[in-house]
């Protein structure tokens, strides 16, 4: 087995959207569209790194964090696709 490790940086920004979304993900039913068992342990990997990593997801203003964050990632995509 292949121990070569791959690594992935997220701004705080990122990293908060998407661990909210993959929260989301694990409780909903998606049977339908994870169609390999095989993908859900990078899934939970991935979910627990985040949840291990941000401690802002237990802020009393975590809904107020997460919009921010939601609102900045859409404002640098946005830049993105223009060329900015």
């Amino acid at each position: 087995m292949n121990t070569e490790q791959i690594v992935i940086s997220l701004t705080p920004d990122e990293a908060l959207v998407l661990s909210d979304w993959l929260e989301r993900v694990q409780m909903t039913d998606l049977s339908r569209m994870v169609d390999d068992e095989a993908v859900w342990a990078p899934i939970h990997r991935i979910a627990g790194t985040l949840d291990k990593s941000l401690t802002g997801i237990f802020a009393p203003d975590y809904a107020e964090r997460l919009a921010a964050a939601r609102q900045r990632l859409r404002g640098s995509a946005g830049d993105q696709r223009q060329g900015g």
